[in-house]
């Protein structure tokens, strides 16, 4: 082992310590709704040296990475033994994404990688990419995961190696290390992503919130936020899709719209985070938006506020695809503090925190779109009317 190669190993571990014991603290006095976070929770640095490099000085004299990591994002979140959970999408510099489980002491920094990556299982049609894994703790006493299996279009031309069909895979485990992979979900519709497990059984049956879709990147006739039941989730069958929120024109959930992490349960109803885009001259935008449906009948939406509940901001525009704020993982703790995972540009990951009274008090009194710029300058004069009359008194 040389100087040289010792003295580059030092000071490679010397700056892994230093990123992954930041202090993270709240950036700003913020909208009064959530806190966002100075540094981002988890970046492609974050991935461990022994993932990325071959420490054999005879093998690697010049200690080069031998696999490279280009991005940390759009994670699935869960408390889990105590410690804030995230199970994280993270894509190598060869284009593949897979999974690997990150955990926190506080949820808010210190997170750092579990040893190794999660070995996922594959079915008889293997997985050419998987990502964005949404996780739900079920009253079945299983801890699901539900993600998007991409594999190429077998009627493409052989031309064209974009083509690609997505479909939800589904695996559950007890202790997120080990994984039972589980027949991807059949549904009517040509291609699925973002499909969501909710927490608890519905008349018996498990239920899914969906997104059904034409095309691999547009929603074409389908779009909406879909929601449907199956009888069990070995394999997975919705026969019917009820969409429950839909796409509307000039909205941030104009092109299509798809829900981000489980709901929360409430004792006013279910708070839901979404995700909307919409179409701009510098390509698609997208932000998070929330909506609460009812306890009892969930497919029907009590609240919705107008616009985005968080768009990226800074920085945060700038990434591999960028304008994109995902988020696919949220955790409500003991006390009613909620933690968001969200990702930026599809490059790192962030925490907001806020609390579930502030989300409902969101939720509950925030003006819904009014549809058309007329209905927004009469909300703004009402808030300024009210506002008027108070301080005159």
């Amino acid at each position: 082992m040389t100087q040289q190669y010792k003295s580059r190993l030092a000071g490679l571990e010397e700056a892994y310590a230093q990123l992954t014991t930041i202090h993270n603290e709240i950036e700003g006095p913020g909208n009064g709704i959530f806190d966002r976070y100075k540094h981002p929770v988890l970046t492609a640095q974050h991935a461990p040296l022994c993932w990325k490099y071959d420490l054999d000085p005879e093998t690697n004299p010049y200690l080069m990475e031998r696999f490279g990591i280009n991005a940390a994002f759009n994670a699935g979140a869960i408390k889990f033994n105590g410690k804030y959970i995230m199970v994280v999408r993270v894509e190598g510099a060869d284009r593949k994404s897979f999974f690997a489980v990150a955990e926190s002491p506080n949820g808010i920094d210190h997170f750092e990688f579990w040893e190794h990556p999660i070995t996922m299982p594959e079915t008889n049609e293997p997985d050419i990419n998987l990502y964005d894994m949404r996780l739900t703790a079920h009253e079945d006493g299983w801890i699901y995961g539900l993600f998007c299996t991409e594999r190429r279009d077998p009627e493409a031309p052989a031309h064209d190696q974009s083509m690609a069909i997505a479909a939800c895979g589904i695996a559950r485990t007890k202790d997120l290390v080990t994984w039972e992979r589980l027949a991807d979900l059949i549904t009517n519709s040509p291609q699925q992503r973002n499909v969501v497990l909710h927490p608890e059984f519905v008349d018996g049956k498990y239920a899914l919130y969906t997104r059904p879709q034409d095309g691999f990147i547009s929603a074409g006739k389908g779009g909406g936020i879909g929601f449907g039941l199956c009888d069990n989730m070995e394999n997975a069958v919705v026969d019917h899709e009820a969409i429950i929120d839909n796409k509307q024109y000039h909205t941030v959930y104009e092109a299509k719209n798809g829900q981000g992490p489980a709901p929360i349960k409430t004792d006013k109803g279910w708070l839901h985070l979404a995700h909307g885009v919409r179409n701009t001259a510098a390509g698609l935008r997208y932000t998070l938006y929330m909506f609460m449906t009812d306890l009892k009948d969930l497919t029907k939406v009590t609240h919705k506020p107008g616009g985005y509940f968080l768009a990226p901001e800074g920085m945060e525009r700038v990434g591999d695809v960028s304008n994109v704020a995902f988020c696919n993982g949220w955790i409500e703790d003991e006390d009613g503090t909620v933690f968001i995972y969200y990702a930026s540009s599809d490059t790192r990951m962030h925490v907001a925190t806020t609390t579930v009274d502030k989300l409902l008090d969101y939720v509950l009194n925030t003006p819904a779109d009014g549809l058309r710029s007329a209905a927004s300058v009469n909300t703004i004069n009402s808030i300024i009317n009210k506002n008027k009359s108070l301080l005159e008194v």
